[in-house]
């Protein structure tokens, strides 16, 4: 094999990203080739172009998300693939969504915070979810009476959204546009709407264990139907939000 040729050496970085089933990064990929065979690094990066452009009209695709490149199946296929796990998953209810939501856009946040721009108490398993999923972390604590947790999103969570960094969440501006819906009495037991739910479904349901790992979705999908939250919070903490960003990678290697 030739490693030379850009078509090679793509096709031996497909064989790495199926084999592995999670994103990697540039550098691992580099790392995984012998010093004396590796290719320069203008011919590997053709070859990620070239195996991007061979995904063209087929049913995966090569996604670049925060901590590397993996191949995934498309997300228009992401209902029926979904079907394959005979398990049900686990159903995410409207007042976990949004809470997720919240701290993404307004990160670092404290329950109390986020309490205050939903008007309503947060429930301990939504945090405590978010936290097994690895979602979400706690990043310090507000200097205030009680020192309460600032959470904030991590980089499993961009990796599961198909997001490469926290520049790519949907604007606000955009969520403000789509119709509101009517106010539950309850908030936290309202169901996700049918279609938000069947995305939901096929990229939520992990089961615990080493399964297969499903398909993703994109946050947007998961924010479709929430209600605009431009007006609540602001925050003093924009380092942070450079902190969570990917870091670029260096292509010379």
């Amino acid at each position: 094999m030739n490693l030379n040729e850009p078509r090679e050496l793509a096709s031996l970085i497909e064989a790495f990203l199926l084999a592995s089933g999670k994103p990697q990064s540039l550098e691992r990929l580099y790392e995984l080739l012998d010093e004396a065979e590796r290719p320069a690094p203008a011919v590997f990066k053709k070859a990620l172009e070239v195996l991007g452009k061979s995904c063209n009209g087929r049913a995966f695709e090569l996604k670049e998300v925060a901590t590397g490149y993996r191949l995934q199946i498309r997300e228009t296929y992401a209902p029926w693939v979904g079907r394959l796990w005979e398990e049900r998953p686990q159903r995410y209810s409207r007042a976990l969504l949004e809470t997720l939501a919240l701290i993404a856009y307004r990160q670092p946040i404290t329950r109390g915070e986020i309490e205050d721009v939903r008007g309503v108490a947060v429930n301990s398993n939504i945090t405590k979810t978010l936290l097994e999923r690895e979602w979400i972390r706690i990043v310090g604590y507000r200097e205030v009476p009680g020192r309460p947790a600032m959470f904030a999103t991590t980089r499993a969570f961009l990796d599961h959204f198909n997001l490469k960094s926290l520049d790519e969440l949907p604007a606000l501006a955009e969520l403000r546009e789509l119709e509101p819906l009517a106010e539950p009495d309850d908030p936290d037991e309202a169901p996700v709407p049918a279609h938000l739910q069947a995305l939901a479904d096929a990229s939520l349901g992990e089961q615990e264990g080493d399964e297969p790992p499903k398909d993703e979705t994109s946050f947007r999908s998961l924010l479709v139907e929430l209600d605009a939250m431009e007006e609540g919070l602001k925050t003093d903490f924009d380092d942070l939000r450079e902190e969570q960003r990917a870091p670029e990678v260096d292509h010379k290697l």
